[in-house]
């Protein structure tokens, strides 16, 4: 299971409207540390495939949403549920911190 390419356009239906726990991975292709995280990323979407969903956006093309929650440096990991962010990661975290705040939303 990849990671889904979140949107502008599909974030309320794929995020807020979600049944299920949503991360989502903000980044942008020139960003070095979102290249270090992001195989973390992927490795989640497939451990967690139908517990999770997960998600990257890219800042640079889905200014709107990026804007709409504050995100102000790349990487941000944004944990939803029920439609409201539950946690936020900020930087490239090693995984079992990740995982941690996952732990206590699924």
């Amino acid at each position: 299971m990849k990671p889904l390419t979140i949107t502008d356009q599909n974030f309320e239906q794929e995020v807020i409207n979600s049944d299920i726990p949503v991360l989502i991975d903000f980044w942008a292709v020139w960003c070095g540390p979102c290249k270090i995280i992001a195989p973390v990323v992927e490795q989640l979407a497939e451990e967690y495939d139908g517990k999770l969903k997960v998600g990257k956006l890219d800042v640079d093309n889905n200014q709107e949403t990026s804007i709409k929650f504050g995100v102000r440096s790349i990487p941000t990991l944004l944990i939803f549920k029920g439609g409201q962010v539950k946690e936020t990661i900020i930087g490239a975290v090693p995984k079992h911190q990740i995982v941690q705040k996952l732990s206590a939303l699924i």
